[in-house]
């Protein structure tokens, strides 16, 4: 592929991605053509709220597919996050072949067989017929032993199930791998990972955001919204407002009909905070006086 055919590529999936409503750099959209090219996992890194899972959902919408999302938390399993056993239903079976001629190998292969397994998100994500769009979102919520759990699936996109033995993937995923780097990953995951960093978006590109996002807002206010958040972000807070607080804030506004973020609106701004500010100690560094600074600054 010559490089100008390469450019017209990227470009189009930029315009892609911004009709369904995502606004993506050149280096996250030619992250994003590798991972379908090479088959490989993408990690997505950066702090919470700057727009990495929804990454994962405009994907799987451009390509009218199904998103598979496996939720990452402290003490996650690989049972809780590949597959289940049916118990009710293999006592039930178990009951049913008390009077089975059968030996009792025989038995348990039939009890032990996959019309009782209960596929979670890894195994139903590469037992379909049709890829899949495979979200492990916040991995750095998981510990380490389920992170060396995942090697198997990303480099050979295949599971181990000690009753069934190994099974491989009908069609392969795409797999989004996102993390807030409250922890830092093991060198093996990055291997097989393809990687990009996600920041804050800058004052232009969170002004295009806003306005795929919330057409109905008027591009003058929606420039002082984002610069008023852009602001903020320069504070000193625990709890920097992410891409989804900028729009959760300008509903606020919105639904309390501010037309305009100047001084004169300090006390409807202040209203509206608890969609922008979301701790006790951030929330404390914004008295009216220091609402009415930052607006008048607009």
């Amino acid at each position: 592929m010559s490089p100008g055919d390469r450019a017209r590529e990227l470009a189009a999936l930029q315009e892609d991605l911004k009709r369904a409503g995502y606004i993506a750099e050149p280096q996250l959209a030619a992250a994003l053509l590798l991972m379908q090219e090479l088959g490989r996992p993408l990690l997505l890194e950066g702090d919470a709220g700057v727009g990495k899972t929804e990454v994962a959902k405009v994907l799987a919408n451009l390509l009218a597919t199904r998103l598979i999302r496996l939720q990452c938390y402290e003490g996650l399993d690989a049972h809780a996050s590949m597959y289940e056993w049916n118990y009710q239903r293999q006592l039930l079976a178990i009951k049913l072949l008390e009077h089975d001629e059968r030996g009792i190998e025989q038995k348990e292969q039939d009890i032990f067989s996959e019309r009782y397994l209960l596929k979670r998100p890894l195994l139903e994500a590469i037992s379909g017929e049709r890829r899949a769009v495979l979200l492990i979102d916040e991995i750095d919520r998981a510990d380490e032993a389920f992170e060396a759990f995942l090697l198997e699936l990303l480099s050979d996109f295949q599971l181990s199930i000690p009753e069934l033995g190994t099974v491989r993937a009908i069609s392969r995923p795409l797999v989004v791998i996102t993390s807030n780097g409250t922890r830092e990953l093991s060198d093996a995951l990055r291997r097989r990972c393809l990687y990009q960093y996600i920041d804050y978006p800058d004052y232009d590109k969170e002004f295009a955001i806003v306005r795929a996002r919330a057409p109905e807002v008027a591009e003058a206010l929606a420039r002082q919204i984002v610069a008023f958040v852009q602001a903020v972000r320069l504070m000193d807070l625990k709890k920097k407002p992410g891409i989804a607080e900028t729009l959760d804030w300008t509903a606020a506004l919105l639904s309390l009909g501010v037309a305009a973020i100047d001084a004169a609106a300090a006390e409807r701004i202040l209203e509206t905070l608890s969609a922008l500010i979301k701790t006790r100690d951030d929330r404390a560094a914004f008295p009216r006086e220091v609402v009415a600074r930052l607006a008048a600054a607009c």
